[in-house]
């Protein structure tokens, strides 16, 4: 039994160490999100649902460097299709901070432009979850995201699973 105690700690030890390093300063983040639930208009990650039978999908990636430790600043990128010919470029800014080093918390801005609509949308986005490093560069983040519509556009909540390269 205290073998296998020991064994657990030097596990969760080595992780915990291994995690640190991947979230280290002047290290680079690349990452995309799949969502599940409400489709949000200025999406950066994957979609793919129907409404009223009109396909809509989005792809997307976002990218970020770590200022400081465990605190890495993002951009992104994202174009959407809403079926019947309207579509979106989407873009976020943001800051992703890593609590303990396994649990991301995110803020960002998140904006659409859509060819034809006179306000285009934007959001605040919050979202919390949790990092599972699955080697020395590759995480999942499963997590909540709760986007703040700052004009006509009602706020969104998704749940995401997330894909990151650590470099």
């Amino acid at each position: 039994m205290k073998k296998i105690v020991l064994a657990a700690i030097a596990v969760l030890t080595f992780g915990w160490a291994n995690a640190q390093e991947q979230t280290a300063k002047g290290k680079w983040l690349i990452e995309t999100n799949t969502s599940f639930g409400a489709t949000n208009v200025g999406n950066t990650g994957f979609s793919l649902s129907s409404v009223d039978g009109e396909t809509t999908w989005g792809l997307g990636a976002e990218g970020g460097y770590f200022v400081a430790d465990n605190l890495a600043v993002k951009v992104g990128l994202g174009y959407n299709d809403f079926g019947h010919s309207d579509n979106a470029f989407s873009y976020k800014v943001g800051a992703k901070y890593y609590l303990l080093n396994k649990f991301p918390l995110e803020a960002s801005y998140t904006g659409a432009s859509i060819k034809g609509y006179d306000e285009n949308p934007s959001f605040v986005g919050l979202q919390g979850g949790y990092a599972w490093f699955l080697g020395k560069n590759v995480s999942v983040e499963p997590g909540l995201r709760y986007n703040i519509g700052l004009n006509d556009y009602k706020d969104v909540f998704q749940f995401n699973v997330g894909f990151a390269l650590h470099f």
